[in-house]
């Protein structure tokens, strides 16, 4: 039986890496939780071209690098932005609440 969806609270905004992108870990789910100059966005942490955990990349800000092939994508999108990388993330709701950084998962 597949659970509900649900706001689920993945982690708190103080353990956050401030403008940085940080790894979570959500039963099997690898997440990375981007701390962007719009506000907090949540991904899948796996690069869509390579399988590369993209909290190893380059993040400025509003754009994360992939560590192995340098692909970008957009962190508050989810958008392709450079090759190799042509598929976007699979973005995931997220919110802060009550100082938790929650997800719906």
């Amino acid at each position: 039986m597949r659970k509900e969806r649900a706001w689920r609270d993945l982690i708190a905004v103080s353990e956050l890496e401030t403008g940085d992108v940080t790894p979570v870990a959500f039963g099997a789910r690898e997440l990375a939780v981007y701390d962007t100059v719009d506000g907090i966005f949540v991904s899948m942490a796996r690069c869509t071209h390579g399988a590369a955990n993209l909290c190893d990349g380059y993040f400025d800000g509003k754009h994360i690098e992939c560590p192995l092939h340098q692909g970008l994508f957009d962190a508050r999108t989810g958008e392709a932005k450079a090759l190799p990388a042509k598929r976007r993330l699979l973005m995931i709701e997220a919110r802060v609440k009550d100082g938790m950084v929650q997800a719906m998962l």
